[in-house]
């Protein structure tokens, strides 16, 4: 038998294994099949479906411009933005600590994609595991360019149009038109973009595979770390399949519920042996409790030798319990969410930022008035031009427009300048606060605070 060492995918002497994997389809393989379909149709569609004329999801690094469920982040709103990602990774690890790597086996995108669309490409075009690894290992032939070259085409199709969905989602989706309707010439840096992503995506469903996940991506490393004893895992249940052994006819021996199959280890994506424990390179994507169930069907033993457990589950016959710390991280969620939601619900879609000029004293005014310089920056964050006016809320008041505006085009930003001049009667300290009111489209918006300076009567 082949030694291995310390991942499942690479071999004593350093070389890498290529995996085989079977494919079993038992209940929980049909649940993940459907939850991936769902999935993907999510990911291919949210960047071209159009909500309030905005996309549905973007995340436009390059502009700072973020669109999450048709609402627009700008660089202003980005604590709102990093406060939901903050929300979503701890989900993460609140589900890690309660369920280990579901989200590997699950929900993660690359597993998504290896095992759900070019994995069942490969199974189509070359077979089963033992016909792929003959494949590999025998001489290049007629047969074999056919197989290969038709899988790899295909590979390669497939990576392009992620390639093209993944840019949609960073530059958005009428830059992605623009590039592929208009010549080459005019669009060099996202042609060259799109066959960077293709390439990447390529190689990495084609080659790397289950090397993504326990070497390349951290999380997987994480989870050592985050599970514990009452962490529900994909786990082999030892008190009853130990000792392990085939079933003979007048065998008296006392033998554990596994037949040694080796099933469960033919069926992991990652190559591990489940009964060796829990191990970083499990990402519980139940192939093995879907294979083994198929199993203990057969010998008409109870199903779930291979299940989700903890170790106080297995060693001591307790049931899942809720423990402290996901009571806790559970709590932060839910803090975190009304935070967010709170934020959402008192968000403007105008942004409005007034200041007095830095380094500016006052200026005594004809007609006894004292008078301050003043910067504004407006935000419009819709779809539509609005139309914006600042007066101040003392109706002794009055503004001067040096740089002014009448209206603001959608989705851009303009910097107004102006004086604002209140009676010198009217100034008891050197320095007091004055409020301003914005009105948008006739209705009004809110009210601006900041400060005046004048001289002390």
């Amino acid at each position: 038998m082949e030694e291995i060492s310390y991942h499942s995918s690479v071999t004593a002497d350093g070389k890498r294994r290529w995996l085989y994997p079977l494919i079993r389809k038992g209940q929980l393989y049909r649940l993940r099949t459907w939850l991936s379909y769902v999935l993907l149709l999510f990911l291919f569609s949210a960047p071209f479906v159009k909500v309030n004329g905005h996309q549905f999801m973007m995340f436009n690094i390059i502009e700072r411009k973020f669109i999450l469920f048709g609402q627009v982040f700008w660089p202003q709103d980005f604590f709102i933005f990093v406060l939901a990602m903050l929300i979503v990774l701890i989900s993460i690890v609140l589900f890690t600590i309660a369920f280990g790597r579901i989200f590997c086996g699950w929900i993660c995108p690359q597993t998504i994609f290896l095992e759900m669309v070019f994995r069942k490409i490969e199974v189509w075009i070359e077979g089963e595991p033992l016909a792929r690894k003959k494949l590999d290992e025998s001489p290049w032939t007629q047969e074999k360019i056919i197989k290969k070259v038709s899988k790899h085409s295909l590979f390669l199709l497939i990576s392009f149009f992620i390639s093209n969905t993944f840019l949609a989602y960073i530059i958005s989706t009428e830059t992605l038109f623009k590039i592929i309707k208009e010549p080459i010439q005019q669009h060099w840096i996202g042609f060259i973009g799109i066959w960077l992503f293709t390439l990447a995506f390529y190689l990495v469903f084609s080659k790397m595979r289950e090397l993504v996940c326990i070497v390349a991506c951290p999380y997987g490393r994480l989870q050592g770390v985050m599970l514990d004893k009452n962490s529900l895992v994909v786990a082999y249940n030892f008190l009853r399949g130990e000792p392990r052994g085939k079933i003979k006819k007048n065998d008296e021996k006392a033998l554990g519920d596994c037949v040694d199959c080796n099933l469960c280890v033919a069926v992991c994506p990652t190559g591990i042996d489940i009964r060796k424990g829990t191990q970083l390179e499990c990402t519980n994507c139940t192939a093995c409790i879907d294979a083994c169930d198929q199993v203990m069907d057969k010998i008409h033993k109870p199903r779930k030798l291979i299940g989700f457990y903890s170790e106080e589950m297995i060693e001591h016959q307790h049931k899942p319990t809720f423990s402290l710390r996901m009571k806790a991280y559970s709590l932060i969620i839910i803090i975190m969410i009304g935070i967010l939601s709170f934020f959402l619900l008192s968000r403007k879609d105008v942004d409005v930022t007034i200041l007095r000029a830095g380094g500016m004293l006052y200026q005594e005014q004809p007609g006894g008035y004292v008078s301050n310089l003043y910067t504004a920056e407006l935000i419009n964050k819709t779809m539509n031009p609005i139309k914006i006016n600042i007066k101040p809320e003392n109706p002794r008041a009055k503004i001067q427009w040096i740089q002014g505006v009448d209206s603001i085009a959608k989705e851009s930003t303009v910097k107004l300048t102006f004086f604002v001049l209140i009676p010198a009667k009217e100034i008891k300290k050197s320095n007091s606060p004055i409020h301003l009111l914005i009105e948008q489209n006739g209705k009004w918006l809110g009210k601006e605070e900041t400060n005046f300076l004048g001289p002390v009567n």
